[in-house]
């Protein structure tokens, strides 16, 4: 008995040893002067600074603060990218390192989203500056994977009236969808088009979370038609992006909707590039540029065509040609690219697929409890316009 006495005071000498040295350490750091402290913390990934928030009330109080988390985002001294990959079916939410090989499981973590329990349907409409925008079919949600910050959006009147079905019924179908970011008034903008039975554009919208409202967007000078349906925006450089056919012109392009402008434009599509070769084909923002990614059933491939320079038709270039005869569907959806500059794509289904740039697979995993929605975050500290003020013009 003495001696178990013994060993036990051992273990409690020892343990307030180490909250003495611990807590120590933070005291030598808080007395820092508080510049450093700022200019240290700045250059310091998500996930730490997550963890230092319980150091002191200062440092979380300073942490929290929407002008340093600005500033944090800004400086980008430390970006992590990771891959949320979602199975709607088992509510399962996971967080990928794609720079890791992927099937290294520690690379891999499991969120938990309390707030999806009660929803029976689950889309990722968009990823933006660390948020991404859920569709839960009734209604809408603005998320922070990183600190679990979310807000609920309703549906407009419209969406509520005539895509839902109170009223109308089938005459139209929600057609357009996109998430992005206004860097003029620092707002977050969700915007929406329903297209009629022919694939025309009749209406469209966007939310502003600033302004907490939703705005019609004057459609009726619009001559874009076969957007495909449930389209998903790819958002670059002020803009969403999505593949429509200009009934102005009589050709495939690419329409922009600048979110400072609110205006569209059309991107053309490369000048030997005849979409009709092609079963199917999606947008992708890879490496900061824009690129289409379409599948040819001929030849068992997908080919990838970057946007070197924006806007410009003579900068599209063919950089890769990523055979399909190692996967069992005719598909591959690239996601992201790596700092190898690798591709990481889905096969729309519960695979993850890894390949060169030039094409050749390096790596897959299968996943259970498919099929699996993707789309590619910042890890960020950013709190939504509504959470404060006034705008930080980032």
């Amino acid at each position: 008995m003495h001696h178990s006495n013994s060993n036990y005071e051992e273990r409690r000498r020892s343990r307030r040893g180490v909250r003495r040295r611990a807590q120590n350490e933070n005291e030598k750091m808080v007395d820092l002067p508080q510049e450093l402290i700022h200019e240290i913390l700045l250059r310091l990934p998500v996930k730490s600074l997550i963890r230092f928030k319980t150091v002191c009330k200062s440092w979380l109080s300073h942490i929290s603060d929407p002008h340093f988390t600005a500033s944090h985002f800004k400086l980008g001294a430390a970006p992590t990218e990771r891959l949320l990959f979602l199975s709607p079916i088992a509510r399962e939410f996971l967080s990928i390192d794609f720079n890791e090989s992927l099937n290294d499981d520690s690379a891999s973590a499991a969120l938990n989203c309390d707030f999806v329990e009660h929803f029976d349907y689950l889309e990722i409409i968009g990823s933006c500056r660390g948020f991404l925008l859920l569709d839960f079919r009734y209604t809408l949600c603005v998320w922070n994977p990183s600190t679990g910050v979310h807000q609920f959006v309703k549906w407009s009147p419209f969406v509520s009236s005539n895509i839902m079905g109170l009223d109308v019924g089938d005459e139209f179908s929600l057609s357009i969808r996109g998430f992005g970011y206004d860097p003029s008034t620092d707002d977050y903008l969700a915007v929406l088009a329903s297209c009629n039975d022919e694939l025309v554009i009749i209406h469209m919208e966007y939310f502003s979370l600033r302004a907490n409202t939703w705005k019609e967007i004057e459609a009726s000078h619009l001559s874009f038609a076969e957007i495909a349906y449930n389209e998903v925006g790819s958002f670059l450089n002020t803009a969403i992006h999505w593949l429509a056919f200009s009934l102005e012109v009589s050709m495939d392009v690419i329409v922009a909707f600048d979110l400072t402008e609110r205006s569209f434009s059309e991107i053309l599509l490369p000048i030997d590039f005849d979409l009709d070769n092609f079963q199917l084909c999606v947008l992708a923002v890879l490496g900061e540029l824009l690129n289409l990614c379409a599948v040819e059933e001929i030849r068992h491939s997908v080919e990838i065509w970057a946007m070197g320079e924006y806007k410009v038709r003579s900068s599209w270039t063919k950089t890769t040609v990523v055979s399909l005869d190692y996967f069992s569907s005719l598909s591959l959806f690239p996601i992201c690219s790596t700092e190898d500059r690798d591709i990481v794509g889905t096969d729309g289904c519960n695979v993850l697929i890894k390949c060169n740039d030039e094409g050749q697979l390096q790596e897959y995993q299968i996943y259970s409890n498919g099929p699996y929605r993707s789309a590619v975050y910042t890890e960020s500290l950013l709190s939504l316009p509504c959470d404060r003020e006034p705008a930080e013009n980032v």
